[in-house]
């Protein structure tokens, strides 16, 4: 009996030593386990961290490199700083392009056009502003408004600009006055805002223009579409253009608030954003 008894108890205490051997192998394997997840852990952390830093410093760059580069406005088309700053922020933006008696439509201009109508274009990547300002207009119930005259080819330029000094001629100028006269109301070939697609007239251009509530209109909202007066009254010293309420010129929203805001024509905008670039040349 107490020899069974004693089998019995040695057989217990062999199942005891086998289960505490079974637990301790687990506990190892637990903390192996647990010691490699920790490991992982740090490495991702470190790796994680590594990138955050990383990105802050890659946005502090972008950051750096914002303020050298961009000026007013939204722009369009980032482009390096050149050594000539009036070239400059006309490749920012090409809505800002400047065409008039002193500067010619460049060479390589893209003219990328769209149809209002059969008989007219415009921009195709500024003609969904001028037909949302044209709408807009109308629904607030100044419906006597239509594009008279937007983008012209260089070629039907010429003809006008040929017609208009031949009419001084018929009248007695000679071959100077007249293309002076022709000069104040028609630009030469090449040097028309309407060349690149972003100059629209109004109705009859006619000054009557100024006395509608269309006119009114335009004046209070026109921004909002990127559009400005081309030709204001008070700037004709500066464009060397006569007072044409009629017509608008696209420049972008940004812009056109900020024209506005800042009393300027288009010629005092661009020499003002020039400044800018030319302070941002020197503070490198």
């Amino acid at each position: 009996m107490r020899k069974r008894y004693k089998i019995r108890k040695s057989g217990v205490i062999r199942n005891i030593i086998f289960l505490a051997i079974i637990i301790i192998i687990v506990i190892i394997i637990t903390k192996s386990f647990q010691a490699k997840d920790q490991e992982k852990t740090k490495t991702v952390a470190g790796n994680a961290t590594n990138q955050i830093e990383n990105t802050i410093t890659d946005l502090n760059q972008n950051i750096e490199n914002s303020e050298n580069n961009v000026t007013i406005g939204k722009v369009e088309n980032t482009a390096k700083i050149s050594e000539n700053p009036s070239e400059t922020i006309r490749e920012l933006d090409w809505n800002l392009t400047l065409v008039n008696s002193e500067n010619k439509m460049p060479d390589n201009y893209e003219i990328q056009l769209d149809n209002i109508d059969q008989s007219r274009k415009f921009d195709s990547r500024a003609i969904s502003y001028l037909n949302s300002m044209i709408k807009n207009m109308k629904s607030d119930g100044a419906i006597n408004i239509w594009p008279q005259s937007t983008y012209r080819s260089v070629k039907t330029q010429e003809e006008l600009y040929n017609n208009k000094v031949q009419y001084f001629k018929s009248i007695g100028k000679n071959e100077g006055e007249a293309k002076a006269l022709t000069e104040q109301v028609i630009n030469k070939p090449g040097y028309s805002e309407h060349n690149l697609g972003l100059a629209v007239d109004f109705n009859y251009v006619k000054d009557s223009f100024k006395d509608t509530k269309e006119y009114v209109w335009l004046i209070e909202n026109a921004e909002n579409y990127g559009f400005i007066l081309r030709y204001p009254k008070e700037k004709e010293s500066i464009t060397k253009v006569s007072y044409e309420p009629w017509h608008w010129r696209f420049v972008g929203v940004e812009h056109a608030r900020k024209i506005n805001e800042l009393g300027m024509c288009l010629e005092e905008y661009i020499e003002y954003l020039d400044k800018q670039i030319s302070i941002s040349h020197k503070s490198k």
